[in-house]
């Protein structure tokens, strides 16, 4: 049976100090600058120390990464040995370099040694690497594979089992390789499963790879505080213009703007390029080499918008970002929650925009009962706005919120001195049957590369590394408001 401790409940006024780390691991934390854990970290280190099984449930931004990298390398070090002892598997290529990233920040005087193993790359340097030594290995599973298949690797004396984003490895259908891998590994192990949600299939996975598990849930029901949320009416032909009016009139703001479709996020890259707004897109068609050009860039702010669809941009580990715009709205709410939260890495303050046609009022009504407030409206300037509200939907959230109040019938700043816009029609461009083939091909060889797996489902995931809450969070550039140079709209229930 499986046990349940909620983290939140965990962390009260711990410090990094409290968690039984070894003490080079400890001034390894003090010298970066970190004194607080976050609720996933405090709950789940003292039981990966301890040997336990764990299943690690939080939202984006909660620093599930250093959750189960400190543990592993203050265990690992303590006994010294040969051969692969741990092995990590992620959905993407980014958030194997993330991970591996963490490990090598903090395995630095230990002696052990990493390896990142992922497709677009060359397989012969990679087995050259695997073949110094390295007792951690990274990996995505399609690659793996192909080692795995080639003999090139060996899995035999691997100690612990770790399955990062597990949710999004299902989504990107890597549920048959994950069991192929599990097969060559030890029985005697242990494993740690780190993920944002539970669908049915990871947790009959988990019923059959962990032994007694113990589950560790940050609480996710609850929005970022220093994020906040706004939407902008319009038709889907007036979305681009929109994107590059509001980018022009907001120069200090550090974006990613997510897209459904890998040719979108290119599209709009070279169109605001050709216009002189220093952007570059991310999708699964780049090559590695091309994919890290992009990310280099918006980290360096060569670039300040990164336009990106959901899969690629998973493992996305950029500190300063400001603003996320959802060109394209989500199919989920677990997927808006997840884009949404990288502007709000490490309690900074940051600004979710959603682009929104009538087409998704569905998923504007899932969001406001989730808030438990309406959206702020905003209109920007030359760009005509749409019947895209959602009145009804809005009434309806603000009724089960209780007291709470619209903050733009507060006269907050989305919305203070606005007047109430007008409704008209406002039909979708595409028939939904259209539209939904259109999004489940999009994703499409958008994940580690040597992959071109259909999603089955989309769930929230997330990972926060050395920029999540509280870990790895430093005080990145202020917030650009997304107010400034747009002509604000009453967002209450029944003011639009």
């Amino acid at each position: 049976m499986t046990s349940v401790t909620e983290a939140t409940e965990l962390a009260t006024g711990p410090s990094f100090d409290s968690l039984p780390l070894s003490p080079f691991l400890q001034q390894a934390v003090q010298t970066a600058g970190y004194t607080s854990p976050t609720p996933i970290q405090a709950g789940a280190i003292p039981l990966i120390i301890e040997g336990r099984d764990v299943i690690a449930l939080a939202q984006t931004g909660t620093g599930k990464t250093a959750a189960f990298v400190l543990p592993l390398i203050h265990k690992l070090s303590s006994i010294k040995a040969n051969g692969v002892r741990a092995l990590i598997l992620a959905p993407t290529r980014e958030l194997a370099e993330q991970i591996n990233d963490v490990v090598r920040l903090f395995a630095a005087r230990t002696g052990l040694r990493s390896v990142t193993v992922y497709g677009g790359v060359s397989h012969r340097q990679q087995i050259m690497q695997l073949r110094n030594n390295a007792q951690i290995v990274v990996a995505c599973p399609g690659r793996l594979m192909d080692h795995i298949r080639g003999r090139t690797i060996d899995l035999s004396g691997v100690e612990a089992l770790i399955l990062d984003e597990a949710d999004r490895m299902l989504d990107m259908g890597f549920m048959p390789d994950i069991k192929a891998i599990i097969k060559e590994l030890p029985v005697e192990r242990q494993t740690m499963m780190f993920s944002a949600t539970m669908p049915d299939e990871i947790a009959k996975l988990s019923k059959s790879v962990l032994r007694d598990p113990i589950t560790v849930r940050a609480k996710s029901e609850q929005p970022v505080a220093a994020i906040t949320h706004a939407m902008c009416s319009l038709d889907q032909d007036a979305k681009g213009r929109a994107l590059a009016t509001w980018l022009r009139t907001n120069e200090q703001a550090l974006t990613v703007v997510f897209t459904k479709m890998k040719h979108t996020a290119k599209r709009i890259g070279e169109k605001l390029s050709k216009e002189g707004i220093p952007a570059t897109a991310l999708h699964g068609n780049l090559s590695q080499a091309q994919r890290q050009r992009a990310l280099n860039g918006f980290r360096e702010g060569k670039f300040r918008a990164l336009i990106a669809t959901d899969i690629a941009a998973r493992g996305i580990d950029v500190e300063g970002v400001t603003h996320v715009v959802n060109y394209d709205m989500p199919d989920t709410l677990e997927a808006y929650i997840h884009r949404t939260g990288r502007a709000g890495r490490a309690s900074r303050q940051g600004d979710a925009i959603s682009f929104v046609t009538r087409a998704d009022r569905g998923m504007v009504r899932s969001i406001e009962t989730w808030l438990k407030t309406p959206l702020a409206r905003l209109t920007l300037e030359g760009v005509d706005a749409a019947a895209a509200d959602t009145s009804e939907h809005s009434a309806s959230a603000e009724e089960g919120s209780g007291t709470s109040r619209t903050r733009s019938a507060r006269g907050s700043r989305h919305t203070r001195g606005a007047r109430p816009s007008r409704e008209r029609d406002d039909r979708p461009t595409k028939r939904p049957m259209q539209r939904d083939r259109q999004e489940r091909s999009s994703e499409r060889s958008a994940g580690e590369g040597d992959r071109q797996e259909r999603p089955r489902r989309q769930f929230r995931s997330d990972e926060g590394s050395r920029g999540s809450a509280r870990f790895g969070g430093e005080e990145g550039r202020s917030s650009s408001r997304f107010e400034r140079g747009a002509t604000e709209r009453s967002g209450g229930a029944r003011g639009s």
